[in-house]
Parts: structure tokens; C-alpha cells; sequence
């Protein structure tokens, strides 16, 4: 039986504070990727899952909610995964940057399926 949803937090890059709500028999980590100003991509763990490894079977269904009052940012990703096959899952949301300016920036969400990398 799956188990209810608990609670994380992390911050980016940029220092931007994000509050993460996971399932944790299903998700492993999450990562933030944001553009640089010379065109390469800066990429940071946001959130790591505490545990070891899943104590329970995920459910059908995972969901990861993603919010940060910093950049007025608040999703929700819910899959139905019966087989438990999926490893990744990728966000791109558009938020305001340091100067207020519009950024992009890509959420990426591996559950413990991942292989090690």
C-alpha cells in the first residue's frame, strides 16, 4: 500500500527556496536546470529522498508537488504507473528571475527506478 505524501525542501542555483512534497516509495531525487547567460546549462540536485530506497510499493499513482513563494511557483505532477515503469519525469515552467525578468527553468523528477548513475 502506497504511503501519504511527506515533505522536503531545497534551494537552487540561485538560492531560490522551493518546499518539495513527494511520494516517497517513488521519487529518488529532484534536480533544477536553468540557462546561463553564455548559452551553457547550470544544473543542481534540489531534493534528495532521505530514504535509502522505497519501504513500500509506490501505488499507481505518484505525485510531486513543486512550489516556491520566492518565484510565485506551485505545480503539481500526478502519473498513473500501475507497471512502475516510468524512471523521469521533465517540468519546464516559465518564472521571474533574479531582476524579475522571465526565465525558464526545467524541474526533472526520477523516481527509484533510476539505475545508479
Amino acid at each position: 500500500m502506497a504511503r501519504h505524501n511527506r515533505d522536503g525542501s531545497g534551494a537552487d542555483q540561485r538560492g531560490f527556496k522551493y518546499g518539495v512534497s513527494y511520494q516517497p516509495d517513488w521519487l529518488k531525487r529532484v534536480k533544477v536546470a536553468r540557462q546561463l547567460k553564455d548559452g551553457r546549462q547550470s544544473t543542481k540536485t534540489l531534493f534528495r529522498n532521505p530514504a535509502s530506497g522505497p519501504e513500500a510499493e509506490p501505488g499507481n499513482r505518484a505525485r510531486t508537488r513543486i512550489t516556491s513563494t520566492d518565484q510565485s511557483l506551485d505545480f503539481e505532477v500526478a502519473v498513473t504507473d500501475p507497471q512502475a515503469s516510468i524512471k523521469r519525469v521533465r517540468v519546464t515552467c516559465m518564472v521571474a528571475g533574479e531582476q524579475g525578468e522571465i526565465e525558464e527553468v526545467e524541474f526533472v523528477l526520477d523516481s527509484q527506478n533510476v539505475p545508479a548513475e
